[in-house]
C-alpha cells in the first residue's frame, strides 16, 4: 500500500515531485486495476500542483460525489455519462489542499446493496465490501493513498475491514455531503480510506480543517469492550481479532471493562432501517419513478417495501434514535472509546454480497466518530472497530494509532 504520511514526507524533502507521485499513482492503476475493477475512470491528465499540504496525493473518489472534470454515474445506467457542472465541496476542498482528485471509484448502484464489479484485493474471489468497494480495494491494491467513501449503514467500515486498511467514519456532517447523491440524509456520512490510521488522521485534520484531530492518545485510555449482543453473534475468527486487539491494548497501557449496551440501544438498532428507507424513498423518488425497472434488484424491492412506511413509523424511529444518543453521551463518561468487531467476519466468498453492516449500523445511527483497525492474521484480513463520542473523531483515531501500533509489536 501507499503512505500518505510517506508521500508528503518526500515531496517536502525534494525526493520526489508532486507530479511524479501523481504519474505513479497512474501507473499503479493501469497496471493493477484490470484485476481489480476498482477504478470507473481517471481525470484527464492536467499539471499536477507542488504545493499545498495534500500536494501529490492522488485521491480516489466514490462514484455517488461530484467531480466536474469526470462522470458521476452512482454506479447506475440512469446516469450514464452524467457531467456534474461543479465538484462536490469535499472534493473542492481536496484541491485547495493541492490533492489530485485522480479516480472515480465503483460503488455499487446509487450506494445500496446489490454489488459492484470490484473485487477483494487478497482473493479475487471474494467481495472487497460496499458500498465503497471501489474506494477500499483501491487502496488495498496499492493504487491510491487515500480514497473517498461513504457511509450510511456500514459501507465504509465494513469494506475496509474486508480489505485489511485503516478507514474512518467521522462523526456526523464533520465533512461536508454536498454534491454526494443522497440515500439518507440523516445517516449518509462521508469517510476516508488510508493505509494506515497515522494516514487517515493526518488527511481528516487537513480536510475538516481541525489540527486537533491528530492530538495524541490519553496515556491510559479507558477502553469498553462491546459485542452488541442484540446484533446477533460475530464469527469466531472476528471474536479472536478482538480479543487480540483487545490484550495488545491492555499491554500498551489502556484500561479495559466490559459493556453491555443498555436496551434502547437495541431499540435503536432495530430502528436504523426504518430511519434509512423512509427517507431512501423520499431521496430516490425520481429515479423510482422513472426508472424502476433500470434499479437494481435488491434495491428495487427495498424501495417497494420502502412505500409501506408511514410518517409515524419514520418519527417513531427517529425517537428511538434520540433516546439512544443521550443516553450514549452518559456512557462516554466514563469511558475514552468503546471497541468492538469491524464486521461479522472476513469478507464473504462469492461476488453476490457485499457482507452484512450489522456491527456498523448502531454507530452510524448515532452519528459517532468509528475507526476500523486492520489486525495482523492469516488468512482474509479481519478489522477491529475504535468508536468515540460524538465530536471527538481525535480521541477515536487517537486510540486506533494506539491499538495499530501494539498490534504490530505483538
Amino acid at each position: 500500500m501507499i503512505s500518505l504520511l510517506d508521500i508528503r514526507a518526500r515531496v517536502a524533502d525534494g525526493t520526489l515531485s508532486a507530479a511524479d507521485a501523481i504519474q505513479t499513482a497512474r501507473e499503479r492503476i493501469a497496471a493493477r486495476d484490470p484485476v481489480i475493477g476498482a477504478v470507473l475512470r481517471t481525470a484527464p491528465e492536467a499539471t499536477a500542483p507542488e504545493s499545498g499540504p495534500l500536494a501529490g496525493i492522488a485521491v480516489g473518489i466514490k462514484d455517488i460525489i461530484d467531480t466536474a472534470d469526470m462522470a458521476t454515474e452512482s454506479g447506475s445506467e440512469i446516469y450514464a455519462g452524467w457531467r456534474p457542472r461543479a465538484d462536490a465541496a469535499i472534493v473542492s476542498r481536496l484541491r485547495a489542499l493541492g490533492a489530485v482528485p485522480l479516480a472515480k471509484t465503483a460503488t455499487t448502484a446509487f450506494a445500496g446493496l446489490d454489488p459492484a464489479a470490484t473485487v477483494n484485493p487478497h482473493n479475487p474471489g471474494h467481495t472487497p465490501g460496499g458500498s465503497s468497494s471501489g474506494s477500499a480495494a483501491a487502496v488495498a491494491a496499492g493504487m491510491l493513498p487515500l480514497a473517498l467513501g461513504t457511509q450510511t449503514g456500514g459501507s465504509v467500515i465494513r469494506p475496509a475491514a474486508f480489505c485489511g486498511i485503516a478507514a474512518i467514519k467521522p462523526s456526523f456532517r464533520l465533512l461536508p455531503t454536498v454534491g454526494v447523491k443522497t440515500f439518507s440524509w440523516a445517516l449518509d456520512t462521508v469517510g476516508l480510506f488510508g493505509a494506515s490510521v497515522a494516514d487517515i488522521a493526518h488527511a481528516l485534520a487537513l480536510i475538516a480543517d481541525r489540527p486537533g484531530i491528530e492530538a495524541p492518545a490519553p496515556g491510559h485510555p479507558r477502553l469498553a469492550l462491546c459485542l452488541q449482543d442484540f446484533a446477533g453473534s460475530a464469527d469466531a475468527d472476528a471474536l479472536a481479532a478482538l480479543d487480540h486487539a483487545a490484550r495488545a491494548a491492555e499491554r500498551a497501557g489502556a484500561v479495559l471493562r466490559d459493556l453491555v449496551l443498555p436496551e434502547p440501544f437495541a431499540r435503536a438498532w432495530a430502528a436504523h432501517p426504518t430511519v434509512q428507507d423512509f427517507e431512501a424513498r423520499q431521496a430516490l423518488a425520481w429515479e423510482y419513478a422513472e426508472h424502476r425497472e433500470a434499479l437494481p434488484p435488491v434495491l428495487r424491492g427495498q424501495l417497494d417495501r420502502a412505500q409501506d412506511l408511514s410518517a409515524a413509523d419514520y418519527d417513531a424511529a427517529r425517537r428511538e434514535s434520540h433516546r439512544a444518543r443521550r443516553l450514549l453521551k452518559e456512557l462516554f463518561a466514563d469511558v475514552d472509546a468503546i471497541l468492538t468487531v469491524s464486521s461479522v467476519g472476513r469478507a464473504p466468498k462469492g461476488l453476490g454480497s457485499t457482507g452484512d453492516a450489522r456491527f456498523n449500523r448502531l454507530w452510524t445511527l448515532m452519528g459517532v466518530p468509528c475507526v476500523t483497525v486492520p489486525v495482523p492474521g492469516d488468512g482474509l484480513p479481519l478489522g477491529v472497530q475504535v468508536i468515540a463520542r460524538f465530536g471527538d473523531d481525535g480521541r477515536a483515531l487517537a486510540v486506533a494509532r494506539m491499538i495499530e501500533g501494539a498490534l504490530a509489536r505483538a
